[in-house]
């Protein structure tokens, strides 16, 4: 079911202005190389499914079995259908569908604090990013990696216009914050706000929310099958739209899309969950992740180049006065076995699963991956602390060889041992699989200098 919040709809600014004349020639490069048949990718979508909070890599896809007890934890391991490798016992179903994934073990960042590491994670540098004392870092923010892909595949003609054609860059999920501080890095930076991901929001009661487009308070879901109603209000909302073209020249394109979308039955349908079989949505788990990737789904199906799903919006859980977020400095192995654990493993086996059997693996990239990891050694309160210096990913899909490890760890998962990776080269490596090359990202102004991750493709 769909939505929408509450008053009048906001606007979000004039746009900005124009590309640059590098930008033009770097995206005139990029068509070129299409039709030549020399572009790298493949995919025709991103999935990031962003676990905001730090998952520990023991607890997950890196245990340490031969570790001591106060490092390895109280789960045990199991096998999986890569020949030698482990996941925790608590990721059965994964582990079922393991030789269609690739796990990676060596990542790493330069930060312990939540909002840089974001800023890190999302755009492949820290540039701009502010942490807890809300002090920026040297530099202007980047773009996150969303907005390059929407920004590229929609100039290079990739996706083809039409009314109903949602913005090139979606995020199910509220904007990402910690300690109640939003972070930086979730927009377009340099390339305008034209590229800020359009946003939803997925709640378990009341389905699909569209915020850009907030039209009256007593438009509830059970009265989306009231027309007259519906239409009383989208009229109201036209009439805000035309007052917000008069007054600042300009509205906000994704709005704009959006509005017009919701003015069409066939469009408002691909927001609606209740469309899907109730045996597929229980597979994938009735939670707010789970079901929000069921909508990711539903937006790779309708073209969309890059979708992000937050796990949730604050680092800290419930009881934290946070979401349900990955922060677990206590009480991380009750919290895994009762939540989190069950809950990922069931959704990202029903996604792999599902995109496999609707024809869409290939063509959509998934990665599964934190801001950074947690520390090996257990503290004084049942939970692990940040740990930047070792952390792990899931990749799925767009091409990604499955069965596989990349990279290695030490022996209490504190290190890489081989092969260590940052988030900038995971930037670099979606680049690729959606078709931009170096030189095209580093003419466009929105390289991070990291590189291709090696043996993933």
């Amino acid at each position: 079911m769909l939505m929408m919040g509450s008053q009048t709809i906001s606007r979000r600014g004039v746009l900005q202005v124009g590309a640059s004349s590098v930008l033009g020639l770097s995206l005139s490069d990029l068509l070129r190389q299409r039709a030549e048949g020399s572009s790298p990718g493949t995919a025709k979508s991103v999935v990031l499914l962003w676990l905001w909070g730090g998952p520990s890599q023991l607890d997950t896809f890196d245990p340490k079995p031969n570790a001591p007890l106060e490092f390895r934890g109280p789960f045990g391991t199991i096998p999986t259908k890569i020949p030698g490798v482990r996941f925790c016992e608590l990721f059965p179903q994964i582990a079922a569908v393991s030789d269609k994934l690739a796990v990676i073990r060596s990542l790493n960042t330069t930060s312990n604090d939540h909002g840089i590491a974001g800023t890190i994670g999302l755009t492949g540098s820290g540039a701009g990013g502010k942490g807890l004392d809300g002090q920026p870092l040297p530099g202007a923010p980047r773009p996150a990696t969303g907005s390059v892909v929407a920004r590229v595949l929609t100039a290079t003609g990739a996706r083809k216009a039409s009314k109903e054609q949602l913005p090139p860059f979606l995020v199910v999920g509220g904007k990402l914050h910690q300690g109640k501080k939003p972070i930086i890095g979730e927009g377009g930076g340099p390339l305008g706000n034209t590229y800020d991901p359009f946003r939803l929001e997925y709640d378990p009661i009341h389905g699909t929310k569209v915020p850009a487009l907030q039209l009256e308070t007593d438009l509830t879901p059970d009265r989306l099958g009231d027309r007259q109603a519906l239409m009383k209000s989208l009229d109201v909302a036209e009439r805000n739209v035309d007052r917000a073209r008069q007054t600042t020249g300009a509205l906000d394109q994704y709005r704009s899309q959006a509005f017009a979308m919701l003015t069409s039955s066939k469009a408002r349908e691909m927001f609606d969950l209740e469309r899907e079989p109730v045996k597929l949505r229980d597979e994938y788990g009735r939670t707010r992740f789970g079901q929000s990737c069921v909508l990711a789904r539903r937006l790779v199906e309708h073209g969309v180049p890059f979708v992000q799903v937050n796990w949730s919006d604050h680092v800290e859980a419930e009881e934290d006065a946070g979401d349900g977020g990955w922060d677990h400095h206590y009480r991380n192995f009750q919290i895994m076995q009762d939540r989190h654990a069950i809950w990922l493993d069931r959704t990202v086996s029903a996604f792999l699963r599902d995109l496999e059997i609707r024809g869409l693996l290939k063509t959509t990239l998934v990665l599964a991956v934190g801001e950074f990891g947690r520390t090996p050694k257990i503290n004084d309160k049942a939970g692990r602390e940040h740990h930047p210096n070792c952390y792990s990913a899931l990749a799925f899909g767009g091409g990604v060889i499955g069965g596989r490890v990349i990279g290695e760890s030490d022996s209490k998962a504190e290190q890489p041992r081989e092969n260590p990776l940052t988030p900038a080269d995971v930037c670099a490596t979606v680049h690729h699989a959606v078709g931009i090359t170096s030189d095209v990202s580093n003419s466009l102004g929105v390289s991070t200098g990291g590189k291709l991750i090696e043996g993933l493709f």
